[in-house]
């Protein structure tokens, strides 16, 4: 099928559908606008190719799109040489509580994100049991208290004002640890119940979604009975179901496997987090996998994957303890942590880990808390190992505990090629699965992965301009109509005459990443100016202080 007859039968399609086409829009040239983007090359974000010509803006809607629009505008931009979009969307993020340090949203506002969606991995801002509720409803953290609902994050948000559009999915682990607590237990069917009507009461508050996290606690304690069951009454609010899949490695395809048959028994909207094939011995399935998701696609089961632009992974250095020995309380793993039969265990997953990867050069701590620690901040494990004189389960022992388990890691376990194929297929998107971060303030001290200042202009950068694994057209696609189409967004992600004015202008020869693994507090270069809702935030590659952004709910989506 190819990429016309894609759009026609799929409902990822939909939103470009209502789409007639830029040169039959009437405009009149003498009207007065709040802004005109003159000169530039307009893609509307569903696929097709560009116009050359004017878009106009006027009470955060876009206005009109012609040509020659004509000068009678407050601002009025010549955009000669570069490219009218959509704003970017990044359907993958674990931004949330990250806004209220940094509101304008520095590190994604800056790589042409308009809007994002966090709550990611399965896990989310809110959703708490009755008792942990009652201790940490009076607990400051990020400028206001715990939420036990997501409308109150919501709130919270909007009060605090943001600079980018944001929506969040429910996460599963938070609500399984609601019902069940943080245990390797199964749901009975009662327990099970409650978790639906969880689910059902955020969705209902204006979550776009629910997301699974089955690689970490307590989310990998679930079966496949218990995600079809969440699943249908994701179905009933046409919302979207995303995974991080149980395992990226060396059972991928199985892992595949589960997350399609959770979509096909429930009939829910199934978005694939982050789709690798991960460590050398498994490079060679991304093949299959990609077969499995166009099979599933033939078969009727609306389903779309994304993946961030690197070879490197990000997550946390629990991951070095096996599944079974995670799940409790955070003084559960101390005390597993310190005894010493069942650290031997922990070492010898650590070293099968290792192995896989490829080596402790592979590994590189992303950063530390503790200020003692800051000698390792950016450094591979081999490295640290010869500044500690530990060895390698020694030095990931030391950093578990002194850090409290929360340390990072950024781990190069992924193939370039593979990384080409992915973006070639017709159901995937760039997603960062990165979060808000600023040079400035408390999230400057950390050492976030690049991608969370760099994802959308590398995609740009390196599979448009220097490998051409796609076409402009088809590349603005995925980062504008698509997400938005699953995401079921009203009136956004593509230009057309009434949509929200969400617009990023960038320069195609010179859109790059520039954050690195070493220094990531670097914003993109070629991102000239963007609009969120018709508010000129970004202007010639400086930030206004516009805080414009508003929050994705029930009221702006077409479920």
């Amino acid at each position: 099928m190819n990429r016309r007859d894609f759009l026609k039968t799929s409902a990822l399609g939909a939103a470009a559908l209502g789409f007639t086409g830029l040169t039959g829009c009437k405009v009149h040239t003498k009207q007065s606008f709040d802004a005109i983007i003159k000169n530039g090359t307009i893609f509307a974000g569903d696929g097709k190719a560009p116009i050359e010509g004017d878009i106009a803006i006027r009470g955060g809607k876009i206005a009109a799109i012609g040509k020659d629009l004509g000068t009678s505008a407050e601002t009025v931009i010549d955009a000669k040489g570069l490219v009218v979009s959509p704003g970017f969307i990044d359907i993958h993020t674990h931004t949330d509580t990250n806004l209220f340090d940094a509101p304008k949203g520095d590190s994604r506002i800056f790589q042409g994100i308009t809007s994002e969606v966090g709550g990611n991995c399965g896990y989310c801002p809110f959703v708490y049991s009755d008792e942990a509720w009652e201790s940490r409803k009076d607990r400051p953290r990020h400028g206001g208290p715990a939420w036990r609902n997501i409308d109150g994050f919501y709130q919270r948000l909007t009060e605090n004002k943001i600079g980018i559009n944001y929506s969040s999915l429910v996460g599963h682990g938070d609500v399984r640890e609601a019902v069940l607590g943080p245990y390797n237990v199964k749901a009975t069917d009662e327990q099970l119940k409650k978790m639906c009507e969880e689910l059902d009461r955020q969705l209902e508050l204006g979550a776009i979604g629910l997301s699974y996290g089955l690689e970490y606690a307590p989310g990998c304690y679930s079966d496949t009975h218990e995600m079809v069951e969440l699943n249908k009454v994701v179905k009933k609010h046409n919302a979207l179901y995303t995974i991080h899949m149980r395992n990226e490695d060396d059972h991928v395809l199985e892992a595949m496997d589960e997350a399609i048959e959770a979509a096909r028994l429930s009939g829910a909207r199934l978005e694939i987090s982050h789709l690798k094939a991960q460590n050398p011995a498994n490079f060679d399935k991304i093949d299959r996998m990609l077969a499995k998701i166009d099979n599933a696609f033939a078969e009727g089961i609306d389903i779309a994957f994304d993946r961030y632009p690197y070879t490197a992974f990000s997550t946390g250095f629990t991951s070095f303890i096996p599944i079974e020995l995670r799940d409790g309380t955070t003084d559960d793993i101390y005390a597993r942590l310190n005894d010493r039969a069942t650290c031997e265990k922990i070492k010898k997953y650590t070293y099968s880990r290792l192995e896989r990867f490829g080596g402790p050069q592979q590994v590189v701590v992303a950063g530390c808390n503790d200020p003692a620690n800051a000698v390792y901040a950016g450094k591979n494990l081999a490295e640290c190992c010869r500044i500690s004189g530990m060895d390698e389960w020694e030095m990931i022992r030391y950093l578990l505990i002194s850090e409290k388990l929360e340390v990072n890691q950024a781990t190069f376990a992924m193939k370039e090629d593979n990384l080409k194929k992915i973006y070639a297929h017709r159901l995937s998107m760039p997603a960062s699965d990165g979060s808000v971060y600023s040079p400035e303030g408390v999230l400057g001290k950390e050492l976030p992965h690049p991608r969370s200042y760099g994802t959308f202009p590398r995609f740009f950068e390196k599979f448009v301009r220097e490998d051409k694994v796609l076409d402009m057209a088809t590349a603005i696609w995925k980062c504008t109509g698509l997400p938005a189409s699953r995401i079921k967004l009203k009136e956004r992600g593509l230009l057309v005459p009434g949509y929200a004015a969400d617009i990023t202008v960038f320069d195609p020869e010179t859109i790059a990443d520039r954050a690195t693994y070493a220094q990531p507090h670097q914003f993109a270069a070629g991102i000239v100016h963007v609009f969120v809702n018709g508010v000129h935030t970004i202007k010639e590659g400086a930030h206004t202080g516009a805080l414009s952004g508003i929050i994705l709910g029930n009221d702006q989506l077409s479920r």
